[in-house]
């Protein structure tokens, strides 16, 4: 299907310009980054696994990486890019049958794996069953929740593959799982501009569906007396939700519903805010909203779910608290936070060049551990390396 494309792409050589500094690794490797085909990479408005897997991309080959990107044909990229579809599912139409339409991509990649020192997926467990096929190791960072019980005998299948979490509230629905560490995600640090002066509105910035409970960030700005502007999406599964519970709640000037922005339009809607109002009720498995409002210097106002506690600082970077009474007291001393603090919180964990240090880590471990054993037959086995690093993990969710 594409494999004139790949023969062209893929055909690096390890005689690449040297890497020297902190975290960087010592020889240039070549790598397989995996993206899902459902929007362009980068995405031009919502797609937080797209954006964070161009971040990533751009990194490794700014530092010098062969990069192979599989991603729709569509995406921009300074890595070598081959196409998995020629355009992003969704703009086609076809996202319904996302599974199938990766197949062929997956096959291609796992048939010229020794053309690469690690393959690193972003597809979830669907290249689960490829990762036994080859020589070559896979890194899967998983993305979405894994609380679901109707996927557990999936996972309970590939308990040995290499899995990578973006906090460590992600992994504990599966505490089997082959974790081999904890990399939270990063922004380029000149991507979105520090604002040091208090804004004037409340921002809501993301998806509407009901786990992410816009309806209690607008009961919340009404309680407060401050506007709330909406920023977000509306998926067609949601659009009901939208009409029937979001929709009456809308009353311009005081809740004003934007849609979807880009990132020219983010750096402003996100740095003139006063807070972030991030009021979840579900797992979250990381939530680069978050980060993107602490690279502005504006606080996070939100609830202790899922990776929350590892993101945002109670009483630094912003607050922290269960209750609508207690978001709107929030709100009332959210000047108190420093939004130079929360700018430094984001230049000292949050950046692409933080998050492409650790996964150089990885990599660097999990092919070390290869040329040292064979692949194991049974879960778990001859990983004990990586087995450590993953308590070290645990212990220390700053960690990136």
């Amino acid at each position: 299907m594409f494999l004139e494309h790949s023969e062209r792409a893929i055909g690096g050589t390890k005689e690449d310009e040297r890497i020297s500094g902190p975290g960087h690794t010592s020889c240039p490797l070549r790598i397989a980054q995996l993206g899902p085909l459902y929007e362009r990479i980068p995405p031009n408005f919502y797609g937080g696994t797209e954006r964070v897997v161009s971040y990533l991309t751009e990194e490794l080959v700014r530092r010098g990486h062969d990069v192979t990107l599989f991603a729709s044909g569509d995406s921009v990229t300074s890595a070598k890019l081959t196409s998995g579809f020629p355009r992003s599912l969704r703009l086609a139409g076809l996202s319904a049958l996302g599974p199938g339409f990766h197949l062929p991509m997956l096959a291609e990649i796992y048939e010229n794996a020794k053309r690469f020192d690690v393959i690193h997926s972003h597809l979830d467990f669907w290249g689960f069953p490829f990762t036994r096929l080859c020589a070559t190791p896979t890194i899967t960072t998983m993305h979405g929740r894994l609380d679901l019980e109707t996927f557990k005998p999936i996972y309970d299948r590939f308990t040995h593959v290499p899995l990578v979490s973006i906090s460590n509230s992600q992994r504990l629905p599966l505490p089997l799982m082959n974790w081999i560490g904890t990399v939270f995600h990063g922004l380029p640090s000149d991507l979105l501009d520090f604002h040091p002066d208090l804004g004037k509105y409340l921002a809501f910035l993301g998806r509407i569906c009901p786990e992410k409970r816009v309806d209690t960030a607008i009961d919340v700005a009404l309680k407060a007396g401050i506007p709330l502007k909406i920023a977000a999406k509306v998926d067609a599964v949601d659009q009901e939700y939208f009409k029937e519970i979001i929709k009456p709640k809308l009353r311009s000037p005081d809740v004003e519903f934007i849609g979807e922005i880009d990132e020219h339009q983010k750096n402003e809607f996100m740095g003139n805010a006063l807070a972030l109002l991030f009021p979840i009720d579900w797992p979250e498995p990381f939530g680069l909203a978050m980060i993107e409002s602490l690279a502005c210097g504006t606080p996070v106002i939100t609830r202790p779910c899922g990776s929350v506690p590892e993101i945002v600082t109670d009483g630094k970077t912003g607050f922290i608290t269960k209750t609508i009474d207690g978001l709107v007291a929030a709100v009332e001393r959210v000047e108190q936070i420093s939004r130079a603090d929360c700018r430094a919180e984001f230049e000292s964990r949050f950046t692409s060049k933080h998050m492409a240090d650790r996964y150089e880590q990885l990599y660097q471990s999990l092919i070390l551990l290869k040329s040292q054993t064979q692949i194991p037959r049974t879960p778990r086995a001859g990983w004990t390396m990586l087995a450590d690093e993953r308590d070290q993990d645990e212990t220390a969710p700053s960690l990136v």
